[in-house]
């Protein structure tokens, strides 16, 4: 998008329209979901309105504050801003999610050929209704204000509008239409934890996977399937995708009984789901299913290939390449490891009580992530040394306290170098790259801060040096007994500053979900997400 432009975001559920699922009888509505589309695009127009109106409340109340113009200029104009956008172009981003159980419903695989044709023609559904509503509400309502038939008759997308339905074309050319752009194919995760579906355009991660919940081996009643290295005894059950059991029991399997490895094994293998999971799916095959919906969408489409790690760089290029000459906008390829703190192979470099062994000396220089953060309505600053891409040191506080450091906004990485000066006293200075590609370097970052914010945050980083596991030194801090607000509300900032390198799916040692109480808690880009109800919750 453009600057100052807002993300709305409307998802059609595909899984609804498919009437009789998983029969010989299966078929699509594509007359309700056409009418659906049109509905869905009308409310976009409407929550429009509604965002006017909030930010016309918001230029309002600035400009009854008490401060002077020049004091409240920058946020006037940001808001002006965002509300010339917003009405300028009324930009919404209609588009759809259980895209992979609707293909399973209609006893389509996905990524086969006959699959994809299918998918394009849904989504070519979905460009024609949504962009004859925007023409009806331009109709009605009147075009957004720049709408120029003449500036677009030679784009690619509106050619394919006008050769597939001439007279949409011909009202639009007429009347304009109500909206920029309209389409948007999110990853819609949220969303598809609510439906129960596969999310987005994605297939189904497994239809069926096994999970284990700890339990007191010394209650009766109580089965013990698996006991690990440290003595916890744990029960294990197989979670179903919830489409696959509609499957079941459209097809005479009982989806209450249980069922054996081996039987749930046979199942898979006859449901329409075989073969067409995430890690199923050609990558290739995938990547040209996006190039040929891409088609039928103005804006982008949101999917992840995920690799293995050992997968080669030549296939990595092709895969780009391939995206490329199928005409997608975006394409995200996600190497299993290629990233540090995200997610971990089984062959780091652990210690005994399973963190991370670092060298004995610290390297004279450090790559360094600068983390931003409110922290009861305070700015905060941190700069965290990395050594392998994991946390090494931290040093953190007030971002505007006159005893703080300023660091411009676009700065997010530099480095933290240890120093001596002439009474050989250490000291550790942030250095980074200017716009202008020129070092600036602010010496003695470990002074810049409040001192006993220094002797906390020595203290840390002690423990993260000597490889403690990050989840741990959370536990820590958070454990900490400090009676002085300033000293706690540090304490937070390091925590949230920290939280973000925890590997995704790492299982939390410590709470319970407040919304289930159940205790299978893992983190997720630094929020704990439940794995059984799917809450979450950050900060």
């Amino acid at each position: 998008m453009c600057p100052y432009d807002s993300c709305r975001l409307i998802a059609v559920n595909l899984y609804a329209y498919v009437e009789n699922p998983f029969t010989p009888q299966a078929k699509f509505n594509f007359e309700l979901y056409r009418k659906h589309v049109g509905f869905a695009q009308r409310i976009m127009d409407d929550i429009i309105d509604l965002e006017l109106e909030k930010i016309d409340a918001i230029i309002e109340k600035i400009d009854a504050d008490p401060e002077g113009e020049e004091v409240k200029r920058v946020e006037h104009n940001l808001w002006s801003n965002i509300r010339h956008k917003a009405t300028e172009g009324r930009r919404t981003g209609v588009g759809i999610t259980g895209e992979g159980d609707m293909l399973a419903a209609l006893g389509l695989i996905y990524g086969t050929d006959i699959a994809t044709e299918f998918s394009v023609e849904v989504h070519k559904s979905l460009a024609l209704a949504a962009y004859g509503a925007s023409v009806e509400l331009a109709e009605e309502r009147g075009a957004f204000p720049i709408y120029s038939a003449e500036r677009e008759k030679n784009n690619p997308f509106v050619q394919r509008i006008k050769e597939a339905d001439p007279a949409l074309y011909a009202r639009m050319a007429k009347s304009g239409r109500r909206n920029i752009a309209l389409l948007t194919i999110a990853p819609t995760g949220t969303t598809s934890l609510m439906t129960q579906t596969t999310s987005g355009i994605e297939p189904v991660f497994m239809p069926v996977y096994k999970r284990r919940r700890k339990v007191n081996p010394n209650d009766p009643e109580t089965r013990v399937d698996f006991v690990d290295e440290v003595g916890d005894s744990w029960e294990e059950y197989p979670v179903f995708h919830h489409k696959f059991l509609i499957w079941m029991d459209a097809n005479g399997h009982d989806s209450k009984r249980k069922y054996t490895s081996e039987e749930l094994d046979e199942l898979v293998k006859q449901s329409p789901y075989y073969k067409a999971t995430s890690n199923d799916v050609d990558w290739l095959s995938k990547v040209r299913m996006q190039g040929q919906v891409q088609k039928w969408v103005d804006h982008s489409i949101s999917v992840t290939i995920n690799l293995p790690n050992d997968v080669n760089e030549e296939l990595v290029g092709q895969l780009y390449v391939e995206a490329w000459k199928s005409g997608c906008k975006g394409v995200t390829v996600y190497r299993d490891g290629s990233r540090a703190g995200v997610l971990i192979s089984g062959n780091e470099k652990k210690n005994d009580e399973g963190g991370y062994k670092f060298p004995k000396k610290r390297p004279q220089i450090l790559e360094a992530d600068v983390v931003r953060f409110q922290n009861n309505k305070e700015r905060w600053i941190a700069f965290v040394g990395l050594l392998d891409g994991r946390p090494y040191e931290i040093f953190t506080g007030l971002a505007d306290d006159e005893e703080g450091i300023l660091v411009p906004k676009s700065v997010q990485k530099g480095s933290i170098i240890k120093n001596y000066d002439e009474d050989d006293t250490s000291r550790y200075d942030f250095q980074y790259v200017n716009k202008r590609g020129y070092k600036t370097t602010i010496e003695g970052l470990s002074f810049k801060f409040n001192k006993e914010f220094w002797n906390y945050a020595k203290l840390i980083s002690g423990v993260l040096r000597h490889g403690m596991a990050i989840e741990d030194v959370l536990n820590l801090v958070a454990g900490l007994q400090l009676d002085n607000e300033n000293i706690n509300n540090w304490k937070n900032g390091v925590e949230r500053a920290l939280k973000k390198y925890i590997p995704n799916g790492t299982k939390a040692k410590k709470g319970h979900c407040e919304n289930c109480n159940s205790d299978s808690l893992v983190y997720q880009e630094g929020c704990l997400i439940c794995q059984d109800c799917g809450s979450s919750k950050c900060g």
